[in-house]
């Protein structure tokens, strides 16, 4: 009796919300399964929702104005943007142009609150009902709104559970080893289910060839060349299909061997989580991050310590410090660190790359300002390769022996590929000739066919054969008593290789870089004194004093003290010569790149500490038709503190006014300069000085 009234209770409730005004409009019945396989295995919740038409004709719609969207069928509900059936009842909802919307469940409407409330709202301003199992709800009244907003969090929450506990089971089946993934060429799985090294011994000497080659090369590039140039490809096995299991060909790629390089299964370890999800991510937390990690969980081609040193190197070639060798003369490019502001200093090669500078432009490419230091690379990089070639004096026997067994172990490795080429396509050979003898000879249909299989694999074997010929004929497999002398001879005398012409640049950068983690730099002020920091791989730190060239004499940190001890010379009586070869021999230095004092410098010196010594000053004393505003080159230099030779530049320029007189068989210069004409000489000289502070100088800034 209670159910009856219940039924009857609800038909008036139903009957109520149900007016004319909605069964005028059409009532649409929305159709969605989460994915294809359940579109076909869970084929009973899709006739419920196609029953849904039944109950829209039990409450009044006529079958002509029911519409069924099924366009979602085998789409999730995580999202509206992927759903073309939902945004069209979007779009019918919002016309005004749907009286009901009836769906099994809220969840088959949307699993993502802002998708549910979005059709809330725009439901409540069409003024449109939702149905589903359980009943029909209006949007505009607050009970039926509160409930179907509960219901709306509650499938979003779904999704997240579902989710979560699919997550928790697959890392739990992670942790115990079990989870099982595509498999890198290299392994297969037995027939127990265990997952061992590749039977075939060509497709495990190619794997252990490429971890050789990286050893060496250090670099995916290298590895893909020496590959590309040997003409090896890799082995993989077929996964799917008719031919599922046989051995493909393929060459060798760079995307190949990044994911070879970055596999932890190649070192028998097991991960789960390496790559966090979705996968369309590009990178990826570390190895050694991973929520699951299991060491020597199967057999391996490398070590664990190898696959660690794999991955730093390959860090290393992308690091902000060093990166790869990308060309160029400069010996430390990627290792220079200034020491004032931390940067790394760019390289460049001035004068279309007759020279190169090493420069910190952090501060005057972000903020406009002036270069941080600059110095010349040619000194920096001598004085480094000096360093490097003495450390490696003492160990020459050790390389020179190191460098015979690299070479034959390469050589045998090569060696050992070309012999299992050979087999295999021995064996091709002798499986096409068992083909075709295994055929019926009348059945020429088939005949044929073999025949030409069994040409074509002798034709491979012949190529084959031809290639092996010319690669002994170039290498041979043991050293011969010349190669092992001529590497004997090259390692005793390591400079020697170091400058041969044979050595480019980027060998001594790749030696650079083994030896150095960075050289931090610091020019002390403008002067040409700088301290060099060495930080060599190990751990260890050297500090050293390089003299850089710079553009004048008063840039030197000593330079007070020079002229001091010129003055004292001449004080005793010496000549200009005489100076020079005393200031030589205490091992002063004169700015830019010069090596040694000569006498005209030592004049210069005398000049500017007030000596009359130079020719051009008798000259002048001697002059008798000389205005009083009419000063000499070496006085106007005098006067402003600038070379002369910059003095002789404006007046071969027409800067200055200037007239040339004779005074004995020498011509003297005149230039006319009073107080106006000097002031304006005076700050083209600050001017000039301001805008002369840049690498690309002959001198150096600070």
């Amino acid at each position: 009796m209670t159910t009856v009234r219940q039924m009857r209770r609800d038909r008036m409730v139903l009957s109520e919300k149900v007016q004319g005004r909605h069964q005028d409009r059409l009532a649409i019945v929305y159709v969605r399964q989460s994915t294809l396989r359940q579109v076909e295995q869970h084929q009973e919740s899709t006739r419920l929702q196609y029953a849904l038409v039944e109950r829209a004709r039990q409450l009044g719609w006529a079958r002509e104005r029911i519409e069924v969207i099924d366009d979602d069928l085998g789409r999730s509900g995580a999202s509206a943007v992927d759903r073309p059936g939902f945004q069209r009842l979007v779009a019918e909802v919002g016309l005004g142009r749907v009286g009901l919307v009836l769906g099994v469940e809220m969840s088959r409407l949307a699993r993502s609150c802002r998708d549910w409330h979005q059709l809330l709202e725009i439901c409540a301003l069409s003024d449109t009902l939702i149905g589903d199992a359980d009943g029909i709800y209006c949007a505009n009244d607050f009970n039926d709104r509160l409930l179907l907003g509960l219901k709306g969090t509650m499938s979003e929450a779904e999704l997240h559970i579902l989710k979560a506990r699919m997550l928790q089971g697959r890392r739990a089946k992670a942790q115990r080893g079990e989870l099982r993934f595509h498999l890198p060429r290299g392994y297969v799985l037995n027939r127990t289910g265990e997952i061992v090294l590749d039977d075939d011994e060509q497709v495990q000497a190619t794997i252990r060839l490429v971890f050789d080659l990286f050893e060496r090369r250090r670099t995916l590039q290298g590895v893909l060349q020496s590959l590309a140039a040997q003409e090896i490809r890799l082995l993989c096995r077929v996964t799917s299909g008719l031919a599922k299991g046989e051995l493909e060909w393929h060459r060798p790629n760079r995307a190949t061997l990044s994911e070879m390089l970055h596999n932890p299964l190649y070192a028998g370890a097991y991960s789960y989580g390496r790559r966090p999800r979705p996968q369309r991510c590009r990178g990826g937390r570390a190895t050694a991050e991973a929520p699951v990690l299991i060491k020597g969980w199967l057999p391996a081609y490398i070590s664990w310590e190898t696959y660690e040193r794999n991955l730093a190197q390959m860090a290393a070639n992308r690091a902000q410090w060093q990166g790869v060798v990308r060309g160029g003369s400069a010996l430390l490019a990627g290792l220079v660190v200034c020491g004032r502001c931390g940067q790394r200093m760019v390289t460049q090669y001035p004068n279309n790359g007759s020279r190169k500078r090493y420069a910190c432009t952090r501060l005057a490419s972000d903020y406009g300002g002036p270069y941080c230091q600059s110095l010349s690379g040619t000194t920096l990089d001598a004085q480094l390769a000096e360093l490097m070639l003495q450390t490696l004096t003492p160990a020459a026997l050790e390389v020179s022996l190191q460098l015979a067994e690299d070479l034959e172990l390469e050589r045998t490795a090569l060696h050992r590929q070309w012999q299992q080429r050979l087999e295999r396509a021995r064996y091709d050979v002798e499986r096409a000739q068992r083909q075709y003898d295994a055929v019926e000879p009348e059945n020429r249909l088939v005949v044929r066919t073999l025949e030409q299989r069994w040409e074509a694999a002798l034709a491979e074997e012949v190529r084959v054969k031809a290639e092996h010929e010319r690669f002994l004929a170039e290498q041979p497999v043991p050293l011969t008593r010349k190669e092992r002398a001529a590497i004997e001879q090259l390692a005793s005398d390591i400079p020697s290789l170091w400058h041969a012409t044979t050595t480019t640049a980027t060998d001594r950068q790749a030696i650079a870089r083994l030896m150095l983690e960075r050289v931090v730099v610091t020019v002390q002020g403008g002067s040409e004194a700088v301290r060099v920091e060495c930080h060599w791989a190990g751990g260890t730190r050297t500090q050293h004093d390089l003299r850089r060239p710079v553009g004048c004499l008063t840039q030197l940190h000593d330079y007070q003290a020079l002229l001091a001890r010129v003055r004292d010379l001449h004080a005793e009586g010496h000549k200009a010569a005489v100076i020079a070869e005393m200031l030589n021999t205490e091992r002063w230095r004169p700015p830019k790149r010069r090596a040694t004092y000569n006498a005209s410098m030592v004049l210069d010196l005398l000049h500017r500490i007030g000596v009359p010594v130079s020719l051009r000053r008798s000259l002048a004393a001697r002059l008798e038709s000389r205005e009083p505003d009419e000063l000499t080159i070496n006085e106007l230099a005098a006067l402003l503190a600038t070379p002369q030779v910059t003095i002789h530049s404006w007046v071969t320029r027409g800067v200055v006014t200037a007239r040339q007189v004779q005074v004995g068989n020498h011509g003297l210069w005149l230039i006319r300069v009073n107080e106006a004409e000097l002031n304006r000489l005076r700050e083209r000289r600050s001017g000039r000085a301001r805008f002369s502070v840049s690498p690309h100088e002959a001198y150096d800034a600070p």
